[in-house]
């Protein structure tokens, strides 16, 4: 199957699951094709073949574009290596949740979460130590017994009561020994923290140089400004006064040629999804005021608004304000 189809095919699977779904970032760089929302919920999504292609840059800047837009960054593929991804497993690359598409499926469609994910040394579950703490202790068994029965050391057992992670053997051990499951779901959508807190977000890149000068004004404005590396924009700006209606926006930058408009139409779309407002500065006179709800500012007229409210007013105005359906 091509990578075009087989986004399409998880474009309708999330919107068959009641997701909005984005139009595709059909342009370079990208470091996820789709955004896709259903309630509170946004996830960003790659979808790939052979994840091995999936590097260290993307998933760093898919886990910073996640972190400003409060949204879970995703890997959707079909094999690693030489080998596809087994279904009911997460695998994580660069601190990013992979999945295969029925996973995907089961997870989004049918609110089924995996309950086994990869990791150095096998695949493993997540244990609730505090049933199988209350378990052994209603049978009367020590520590030492149940370690004794799951061949494995005292410690340990303890250590599976306070909440480590077990191989998929010693849960099926379990399950046998004491008639009931004891694994308990990977959180995929709110879950992987220990992970990104094993490989911390890298910080964000220097902005272009030729970006420096719309940094500079929306910092001025009172905008905090995070440049990207790998997105279809250059920056997610958030307010630093909390004004209603600027929390988040999407800014792009560059002379408004029919790349330009392509970029600033796939920014509306995700605007749309990620409930955030989106603006493209352009040099040079556009003749237009915006693109299908991405406001377009040049930056001549930027340049030449002292006002930080100004500056704010120009944007709203010419801009479509993020949904809260």
């Amino acid at each position: 199957m091509s990578r075009s189809a087989l986004v399409g095919n998880v474009t309708a699977m999330l919107e068959d699951a009641g997701f909005l779904v984005s139009d595709r970032c059909a342009i370079r760089p990208k470091s996820f094709d789709v955004a896709a929302r259903r309630g509170e919920d946004l996830v960003l999504l790659k979808v790939l073949g052979n994840i091995d292609a999936f590097d260290g840059t993307t998933g760093g800047e898919m886990r910073r574009l996640g972190a400003y837009l409060n949204a879970t960054p995703m890997v959707v593929g079909l094999r690693a290596r030489d080998e596809d991804l087994k279904p009911g497993v997460v695998y994580f690359r660069h601190g990013v949740p992979v999945l295969n598409p029925d996973t995907a499926l089961e997870l989004f469609v049918e609110g089924v979460p995996p309950l086994i994910y990869a990791a150095p040394g096998g695949h493993y579950v997540n244990i609730d130590g505090d049933l199988l703490a209350d378990e052994r202790e209603e049978r009367g068994w020590s520590l030492g017994q149940l370690a004794s029965e799951l061949g494995v050391s005292r410690r340990t057992v303890s250590k599976y009561e306070d909440g480590m992670n077990a191989s998929i053997e010693v849960a099926i051990q379990l399950e046998k020994m004491f008639d009931q499951p004891f694994s308990s779901p990977v959180d995929v959508i709110d879950g992987a923290d220990e992970v990104r807190d094993a490989e911390p977000t890298p910080d964000d890149p220097d902005p272009e140089s030729d970006d420096e000068h719309v940094v500079t004004v929306l910092t001025r404005a009172g905008f905090t400004v995070h440049p990207t590396a790998r997105a279809p924009f250059k920056a997610v700006s958030e307010d630093d006064g909390g004004r209603r209606g600027f929390a988040r926006m999407l800014t792009g930058h560059s002379a408004f040629t029919r790349s330009a408009e392509k970029r600033a139409r796939i920014m509306s779309s995700l605007g749309e999804v990620t409930r955030t407002r989106s603006v493209y500065f352009t040099e040079g006179d556009s003749k237009r005021d915006s693109v299908k709800g991405t406001a377009l500012v040049g930056c001549g007229e930027l340049a030449a608004i002292d006002d930080p409210e100004e500056i704010r007013d120009l944007i709203r105005d010419r801009s479509q304000e993020p949904s809260e359906a």
